[in-house]
């Protein structure tokens, strides 16, 4: 069974701890580069990152985009969306069926 994370912002995060999940507070886009890939080498099947946290690091969601696992799923923060997410999902949703149906 694969173990899920959650990189983020502190406020953003704190309640993915009373669910059980790990959570990573990534204060600089570097610190949550190097999250996001110890998480990966360790075996996560899912990290939740914020948008605010992955606008920051495009290079490294990229990177994971392109392989099986980790899934690399981008969340709203507390402070609300940028719709970096949604326009990732549209974009897949576009890319298997052949139009987007969102």
């Amino acid at each position: 069974m694969h173990k899920v994370a959650v990189v983020g912002d502190r406020d953003s995060i704190l309640a993915f701890k009373a669910l059980g999940v790990e959570v990573v507070h990534a204060a600089q886009p570097e610190d949550a580069r190097r999250a996001i890939d110890t998480l990966a080498r360790d075996k996560y099947g899912v990290i939740f990152v914020t948008e605010q946290v992955a606008a920051d690091i495009p290079d490294t969601i990229e990177r994971y985009n392109k392989i099986l696992t980790p899934a690399v799923i981008l969340i709203p923060s507390n402070q609300g969306t940028l719709n970096i997410g949604m326009k990732r999902i549209s974009d897949n949703v576009e890319k298997a069926v052949g139009s987007n149906i969102l």
